[in-house]
């Protein structure tokens, strides 16, 4: 229920959102030229601004339950057709990074926990907590111009190449290619995180008593991480994952226009240029939904992975 309640939150605090940024998008849209009443009259009923704030916004509730998030100024195509067109390779580009950034991350941390005070757990966290801090953006813009422009190992942006007209195979190559700057801009974004949090969960594991008993029968200390220690740990990992996925969805805006991926976050940089207030309104309720329904999830998960949970 509570994650139902919000969710009817930011549909409604969607639709006031954008009528406070911008109350009147026909005259900013056609600034600086002379429309007569009609043409004016004509391109408010188009985008759905016709009558009270009343009447405007439960037509919006009415076009929101059945999928239909108005058409875009820029093109005047459907919104909702639009984003889904997007989602495609937004997905797959945070699907890459999070399933890269978790597996490294969650390796890192363990090694760092099991090693605590030695070089390798100063190492890695010095390298964890340099990347976690650094800002997405700037990371990617350092990857661009060392290994696209300096070093031309891989393409400046896009997600294949234009001038090809390979298929099957060979596209999807092409496309990994193109992947690899972006993707490894997200990894390395997000791996501190998972490092850190699996670091500290493993620290507090080993402090449990059933790990001294583990010990004291004569269980190897690499049976009584991997049988004991880690399946534990991970506990909260699992639920970051769950959680993280429906914020990196949103998150990937500035790493997509760098790149110029054509997913959602290079959508909604391009909508703000305009503004083009159905798309950001449509990719608001897209990105606010996902973290909303990643974050129930991770509720649910958790408690199935955990009894204790269950039981409280």
């Amino acid at each position: 229920m509570g994650s139902l309640a919000t969710l009817l939150f930011v549909v409604a605090f969607n639709f006031f959102l954008f009528r406070v940024v911008q109350s009147d998008p026909v005259a900013n849209l056609y600034r600086g030229r002379n429309l007569t009443q009609s043409q004016r009259a004509e391109l408010t009923k188009q985008f759905g601004l016709e009558g009270s704030t009343g009447s405007q916004f439960l037509h919006y509730l009415q076009q929101t339950a059945s999928l239909n998030l108005g058409r875009s100024y820029t093109d005047n195509q459907p919104v909702a057709s639009e984003i889904w067109q997007k989602a495609g390779p937004t997905i797959a580009l945070v699907g890459v990074s999070t399933l890269l950034s978790t597996i490294f991350g969650v390796l890192l941390g363990i090694a760092a926990a099991w090693r605590r005070r030695t070089k390798t757990d100063y190492a890695v966290t010095i390298f964890t907590m340099t990347t976690y801090s650094m800002p997405d953006f700037w990371l990617g813009m350092l990857l661009l111009t060392a290994f696209a422009v300096a070093l031309p190992w891989f393409p400046v942006g896009g997600i294949v190449d234009p001038s090809s007209n390979a298929t099957g195979i060979a596209k999807l190559a092409d496309e990994a290619k193109h992947m690899v700057l972006p993707a490894l801009t997200l990894t390395l974004a997000y791996l501190g995180e998972y490092a850190l949090v699996m670091r500290s969960s493993l620290l507090e594991t080993m402090r449990e008593d059933y790990l001294v008993l583990a010990r004291a029968k004569g269980l190897r200390d690499v049976l009584v991480r991997n049988r004991h220690a880690v399946p534990n740990a991970l506990l909260p990992v699992v639920t970051l994952i769950a959680i993280n996925f429906g914020f990196v969805l949103s998150g990937a805006i500035a790493v997509e226009a760098i790149f110029s991926w054509p997913g959602l976050g290079l959508a909604t940089y391009d909508a703000l240029q305009g503004p083009d207030l159905p798309m950001l309104q449509g990719l608001f309720l897209v990105f606010s939904a996902a973290v909303i329904l990643f974050n129930l999830l991770a509720d649910l998960l958790y408690a199935y992975l955990d009894p204790r949970v269950r039981t409280t």
